[in-house]
């Protein structure tokens, strides 16, 4: 098994438990939790592959992916029935899912030859996308829309970019533990320490005062 294949059931999985703990609070029953680890875990390389036209998509090449999502979420539907997933678990699980989801999607589309300019999108984009979907489908407002939180897409845009312009002058192994490192370490500081981007304040006239 090769180190990229690894990483990606390891990311798959982590992305699936991240969107069934999700389902905490939400009146959703078992498909409902399997439905919602399934769009974190593959929506975002699947938007990847189709703006790529890398076809057949990952997981209809390698079901494989599929099984590994619907096995995590049904691990985690059990154990919540006999032990309360603190919150810091879902900002882990969540911030993991986007650290390797990040580094696979900026390798899959610097491999296809893209500029360097799009594979950091891509990568971008594989580690955000499944989550977005996961907090329309939940009725949450996408977390890398939300003020309050800390470095989400910014995270992943600086570990794209360490992967992408690294990727020809190291070797595999520590070009991925330099990918997915900066994107988790940069997340958990922020989580840690609550370092956010400047909110958009745009300056607004005066209202003029009424004259007697």
């Amino acid at each position: 098994m090769s180190i990229q294949y690894a990483i990606e059931h390891l990311a798959t999985a982590v992305a699936a438990t991240s969107g069934s703990l999700a389902a905490k609070g939400k009146p959703v029953d078992l498909f409902g939790v399997v439905v919602l680890a399934q769009v974190t875990a593959l929506g975002g390389g699947t938007l990847r592959d189709v703006i790529l036209d890398a076809r057949p998509v990952f997981w209809v090449a390698d079901p494989g992916y599929v099984v590994t999502a619907t096995l995590a979420a049904l691990v985690v539907f059990v154990v919540a029935r006999f032990w309360i997933f603190p919150r810091k678990i879902l900002l882990l699980a969540d911030a993991g899912g986007l650290a390797l989801f990040t580094a696979l999607g900026a390798n899959k589309a610097a491999a296809l030859g893209t500029p360097a300019v799009v594979a950091i999108s891509m990568g971008v984009m594989t580690g955000v996308a499944g989550g977005m979907v996961r907090d329309v489908l939940t009725s949450e407002i996408p977390i890398v829309f939300r003020s309050q939180i800390s470095l989400y897409a910014t995270a992943a845009l600086c570990g794209a970019t360490v992967f992408v312009l690294l990727r020809a002058y190291v070797n595999p192994s520590l070009l991925w533990t330099l990918g997915i490192g900066t994107t988790l370490v940069m997340r958990l500081i922020a989580i840690q320490w609550a370092i956010r981007l400047p909110v958009f304040r745009p300056k607004t006239a005066e209202e003029p005062s009424e004259v007697a």
